[in-house]
């Protein structure tokens, strides 16, 4: 086997001088450049030094990748799943202390009507503006209210 991959190497050293292509560069009125492998009308043909080349180094043998070689002790597991548990109980109270944050923003968007004052002085409610700003906190509240179900749902999936 060593000696037909070293066959193969010595073959495509050899003919790498062969398959280098002559490069021809032209430059048009405008300053364009055009390179081409085929000779072109007001082209000049590049000297072009071949590029270095080295030898392919043998590849190592991978290791195996049998899953069955790979066990972890029950002690590690049990600090991993441990370890995993408490990250996900601080993102559950973060969560949820984001998710109350939330909520309290929500209802001061409700209570709180936007308004404008016209030039004469009258003041309006501007519903667009607040069935946004409600629209947008409830947004936020769906959002946290998610995010609080799929730690908890997460968790109880534990060990």
């Amino acid at each position: 086997m060593k000696r037909f991959r070293l066959s193969i190497l010595s073959c495509a050293i050899l003919f790498a001088g062969v398959a280098q292509a002559e490069i021809y560069k032209r430059v048009d009125a405008e300053g364009r450049v055009t390179y081409s492998s085929a000779p072109i009308k007001g082209g000049k043909k590049l000297q072009l030094e071949p590029l270095p080349t080295l030898a392919a180094q043998p590849v190592p043998p991978k290791a195996s990748n049998n899953n069955s070689d790979f066990r972890v002790d029950g002690s590690t597991q049990s600090k991993r799943d441990d370890t995993r548990r408490k990250i996900l109980e601080d993102e559950l109270a973060t969560e949820q202390k984001a998710l109350e944050e939330a909520r309290a923003k929500l209802k001061d968007a409700q209570d709180t009507p936007e308004v404008f004052k016209n030039a004469d002085g009258k003041v309006f409610r501007n519903v667009p503006k607040y069935e946004k700003n409600v629209s947008d906190a409830q947004k936020e509240v769906t959002a946290h209210e998610n995010n609080v179900k799929a730690l908890k749902s997460e968790i109880s999936h534990l060990k």
